[in-house]
């Protein structure tokens, strides 16, 4: 199953990521995939924020840390595996403990670590256009992943700004 749609802002990038938030359930993974700058780290301060009322601007990218959890009823684990070598390095940081625990698990730069991660999973690609729109593409694998996508898709023409 997939689905497309394009973001014309920061702010409608955020506002796609609050309507994830909205629907992901325990259990979800969703793998973001796109080049620097493409908006991954925007779309998870809405996903954090529609999961858990995290704001807005206390969402950064975790590359150095490797990991930043925000606590909520279903906590969210943000995970941004840029500086990793590959799969082996996933050990370190407890992050199966993660994945296939009671949270949200979102991971930028998913490519690197793509056989690491769950079978059922939504991936997400973000490209940033020559115009400054941002492209999406999400795939998913699963039923619990498939009525994710489509709750969310159900949500498209919701704005949810604040």
């Amino acid at each position: 199953m997939e689905f497309s749609f394009t973001t014309k802002s920061h702010e409608e990038t955020v506002c796609a990521g609050k309507r994830l938030g909205k629907v992901v359930e325990t259990g979800c993974v969703v793998g973001l995939i796109g080049d620097l700058g493409a908006g991954k780290t925007c779309f998870v301060k809405g996903v954090a924020n529609g999961l858990n009322d995290v704001p807005v601007t206390e969402v950064t990218s975790p590359t150095f840390t490797i990991l930043q959890a925000y606590e909520g009823d279903v906590p969210l684990y943000h995970f941004d595996v840029y500086r990793l070598e590959g799969v082996n390095d996933l050990g370190d940081i407890g992050f199966d403990d993660y994945v296939y625990g009671q949270g949200v698990s979102v991971i930028e730069w998913a490519d690197k670590i793509i056989e690491a991660l769950p079978e059922e999973r939504m991936l997400i690609e973000i490209k940033l256009k020559a115009d400054g729109n941002r492209y999406f593409k999400c795939s998913v694998k699963g039923e619990k992943h498939e009525a994710v996508l489509d709750k969310f898709i159900k949500r498209q023409g919701e704005l949810i700004y604040g």
